[in-house]
Formats: C-alpha cells, structure tokens, sequence
C-alpha cells in the first residue's frame, strides 16, 4: 500500500509540474524567420501566433505570392522551435519516469 501512495504522490506532483509548464509555454515567444529574416513569424511556447513581420521591400503587388510562401515557412520555423522547446520542458517535468517514446504530453 506504500507503494500505491508514493505513486500517487508522484503522480500530484508531475500534475502540478505540467500546470507550471504549460503556464511556461504560454509566456514564451519563439521567431520564426524566413527569406533571410525578411519575413518574422511570432508564436508563443504553445503555437499560437502573436505576431507577423514583413520587409516594407517585400510588399509589391506583383510579388504578393511570394510574401505568403515566406509567412507559410516563417511559422513552419517557429511552429518547430515552438515544439522543440516544449520537448525539452517535458523532459523536465518527466524526468526519470518511464513515458515511452514518441508520446506526446500533456494528453
């Protein structure tokens, strides 16, 4: 029956941990760039953008297709940094229990 307690002890507290990180995640912003930094793209820890920059020489009307692919591949860049850190927050928050790989957390 010990065993059963400290499980669930353990159990609080990783909870408590995700809720720290997920508030964590929240507050960070990560940029996303593309077209040698001519385009910014700004998510938070979580995926949700907050913000988008574009290069004054980058708005022609004839080059309005371009513009877009760049904003595509600068939240692509900071949608990945975004996953990445919170990959590594994770790792905090689990570390030494066995969560088998590829599983994505918080469920």
């Amino acid at each position: 029956m010990k065993d059963m307690m400290g499980m669930m002890k353990k159990a609080q507290e990783m909870q408590a941990r995700m809720g720290e990180m997920q508030a964590e995640l929240e507050a960070l912003e990560v940029v996303g760039t593309a077209g040698g930094d001519a385009v910014q793209v700004t998510l938070t820890g979580k995926g949700e953008m907050r913000g988008v920059k574009v290069d004054p020489s980058l708005l022609k009307p004839d080059e309005a297709e371009i513009v877009e692919d760049l904003i595509i591949a600068a939240h692509a860049d900071a949608k990945q940094k975004s996953e990445e850190m919170a990959q590594e927050k994770m790792k905090e928050v689990t570390a030494g229990l066995p969560i088998p790989p590829g599983m994505k957390m918080p469920f």
